[in-house]
C-alpha cells in the first residue's frame, strides 16, 4: 500500500530532477507549500507527458481516482492499483495503457507492526542518497455532473515489497528506475516488465514519531529518526492530533 508521500523539494527539483525538459515553466516558480505528509484526497504535483507534442508538464492532481466514465465520486476514490491488476481491472486498464504519468517525491511512509498486536508503527522511506525519486501512476479526467469542473486525479501503482519493505509491509509503490522513465511516460500500452519491485540497495528506511498518523501534521519534523521514548501507533489519522 502507499497512502502517505512526501513532496518536500522545490517543483523545480521535482520535476526537472526527475525528467528534465518541462513544457510549463510557470509551473516551476509556483508558490505551493511543500507537503511533508501529503495524503489521499489532496492535490499533489505530478509528471505527465503531452500525447501529441510529447512534452512534459509538471501538474497538480488530485490523489484518488475517478475514471472518466464513472456518474458519481467512488466512495472512497482508489489511491492504489496493484500492478497484477492494472492492466486488467475496469478501473484501471484504460488509464494504465493511455495515461500513465509519475509522482515525484522525496520519500513515503509505511507503517509495520509496533509494540503488541493492535499496535502500528510508521516508518519513513527514501533513498539512502536522499534524492527525489518517481513512482509509477495512472491519471484520469472526470467531470463533476453537478458542477461541470473538470477534475484530473491520479493513483499510485503497488508491487510486492522487495527485500526491505517486506519486513513491515506486503506491499510498495512502484519505484521507477530513472531509466525507465521514458518508456512508462511513452505510448508503449502495456510495459508490464516495469511492474517489478524497486532494488534494495539504493533505499533506506528508518521508525518515525507517531505524529505522522494524523494528516493535520505537516512539518519536516515527521521524517525524523524515532527518539527513545516514543511509542507504537495504530496507523494512519489514530495517532496524535
Amino acid at each position: 500500500m502507499c497512502g502517505r508521500v512526501i513532496q518536500s523539494s522545490s517543483p523545480k527539483l521535482l520535476g526537472l530532477g526527475i525528467v528534465g525538459g518541462l513544457a510549463d515553466h510557470d509551473t516551476l516558480r509556483s508558490n505551493v507549500p511543500p507537503r511533508f505528509n501529503a495524503a489521499p484526497g489532496q492535490d499533489l504535483w505530478v509528471i505527465r507527458r503531452h500525447p501529441t507534442t510529447g512534452e512534459h508538464s509538471l501538474d497538480l492532481l488530485r490523489w484518488g481516482l475517478i475514471p472518466s466514465w464513472c456518474k458519481d465520486r467512488p466512495a472512497p476514490p482508489p489511491i492504489n492499483a496493484r500492478a497484477e491488476m492494472v492492466a486488467a481491472r475496469p478501473m484501471f486498464r484504460h488509464a494504465y495503457a493511455k495515461r500513465r504519468c509519475i509522482v515525484p517525491v522525496d520519500g513515503f511512509f509505511e507503517w509495520g507492526p509496533g509494540q503488541g498486536a493492535r499496535t502500528r508503527q510508521p516508518y519513513a522511506v527514501a533513498m539512502k542518497e536522499g534524492t527525489p525519486f518517481g513512482l509509477g501512476a495512472i491519471w484520469e479526467n472526470w467531470r463533476d455532473p453537478a458542477s461541470g469542473e473538470w477534475i484530473r486525479t491520479f493513483a499510485v501503482i503497488t508491487t510486492p515489497a522487495n527485500g526491505l519493505i517486506a519486513a513491515i509491509h506486503e506491499r510498495m509503490p512502484l519505484i521507477l528506475d530513472p531509466s525507465d522513465y521514458g518508456q512508462w511516460l511513452g505510448d508503449e500500452p502495456d510495459p508490464r516488465d516495469l511492474l517489478r519491485p524497486f532494488p534494495v540497495e539504493p533505499m533506506t528506511l528508518w521508525p518515525v514519531s507517531l505524529r505522522v498518523n494524523s494528516v493535520k501534521n505537516d512539518d519536516p519534523h515527521l521524517a525524523e529518526p524515532l527518539t527513545s521514548g516514543s511509542a507504537a501507533g495504530k496507523g494512519p489519522d489514530e495517532g496524535f492530533p
